[in-house]
């Protein structure tokens, strides 16, 4: 993944929350990576046995690294160090950013879930993370989302703060331009990509023109 000082928006892909044939996904996934620009994939398999996780990482990870996209994987910052990750993403129900931070030590990606609290943004950031992300900003299936965050929430992180944002939530190819508007550094879409009705590839390359749309009109 890149600082926004490099890119000013790019798209971080979340896998389905289950992979029953990790072998017929992987490659599903390396077509959809060789449809567009993704800077990220998350490995985001709630309540797997570590086996699971340790083979989709495995399996996933050369697929993602191949083609330059970071390896981030949700929930577990110490099956992201025993794994070789680039990163983990934590919750604000997970590890605390210091604990995620000891764990995969310094010379790897920290990302936290702030939901639409910039003081929960602002705390990640002084700590130290990575990034942070926002939302959900549209109704999803994907999870159970809490929070709803309002676009102007990315346009004054923009302004006023240097750690990159992402936004994630409900993304799809038809709304994800006012997000890149807003000031998003990165847009997390899963559900938006891997149901798409015309396959993953179309919705990676739709996703890239509505980010490239919505930077336009910055």
């Amino acid at each position: 993944m890149t600082s926004k000082t490099d890119a000013d928006c790019r798209l971080y892909l979340i896998t389905p929350p289950r992979l029953d044939d990790l072998a017929a996904f992987a490659h599903v996934l390396a077509a959809t990576l060789d449809a567009g620009d993704v800077a990220a994939l998350q490995i985001r398999l709630k309540d797997a046995p570590d086996e699971v996780i340790a083979a989709a990482v495995e399996v996933l990870g050369v697929i993602a690294r191949s083609r330059g996209v970071a390896v981030i994987l949700n929930d577990r910052p110490d099956l992201a160090a025993k794994f070789d990750c680039d990163g983990v993403h934590v919750g604000q129900s997970d590890a605390s950013y210091a604990e995620a931070r000891r764990l995969v030590g310094p010379g790897r990606m920290v990302g936290v879930t702030c939901h639409d609290s910039r003081h929960l943004a602002m705390e990640a950031a002084e700590a130290g993370a990575d990034y942070v992300a926002f939302g959900a900003f549209f109704p999803t299936s994907t999870k159970d989302a809490a929070t709803r965050a309002d676009p102007e929430i990315l346009s004054i992180w923009q302004e006023t703060m240097a750690t990159p944002c992402v936004a994630i939530g409900g993304i799809t190819a038809d709304n994800a331009a006012g997000l890149a508007a807003a000031g998003a550094d990165f847009i997390a879409v899963s559900a938006g990509v891997w149901v798409h009705p015309d396959g993953p590839a179309v919705a990676v390359k739709a996703l890239n023109a509505a980010i490239a749309k919505g930077l336009a009109a910055r």
